[in-house]
């Protein structure tokens, strides 16, 4: 007959393999973080650069099935619930998208624009445009 530590350990195994014991952390770990957050105390308000970068956060979150970190994200960076929709982000990133691009998250186009592109024209878009501060 079997221990409780080896029914313990063959339950273990069997939730990880399946993937519900990653699943049930992270859902854990959300409603922690929900019960924890102080609902007296807002997020400072969210620039528009903030505000499309946390979007492209979230599309690729979904995407991925990450819905709890991307209810975290939503609720912790003040983020409307509702998410913004995709032809405003490309009309405000001036991204030209091809019917094979709609697929998937835009944060997988900009990043494989930019593994392909050369480092001149990496810096120079960087800079171009945003208000952000950038290190020196």
């Amino acid at each position: 007959m079997a221990t409780v530590a080896e029914l313990k350990a063959v339950l273990k195994d069997t939730l990880e393999k399946r993937g519900v014991l990653g699943h049930l952390r992270a859902k854990m770990r959300a409603e922690v973080f929900n019960a924890l957050d102080d609902q007296g105390e807002k997020p400072p308000p969210l620039s528009h650069e903030n505000l499309l970068i946390n979007e492209l956060i979230r599309e690729y979150l979904e995407f991925n099935k990450y819905k709890y970190s991307a209810s975290v994200l939503t609720a912790e960076s003040g983020q409307p619930v509702m998410p913004l929709e995709r032809q405003f982000l490309i009309k405000e990133l001036n991204i030209y998208e091809d019917s094979n691009a709609e697929t998937v998250p835009l944060l997988y186009g900009i990043i494989a624009h930019f593994l392909h592109a050369n480092k001149d024209g990496i810096q120079t878009t960087f800079i171009k445009g945003s208000s952000l501060q950038l290190p020196r």
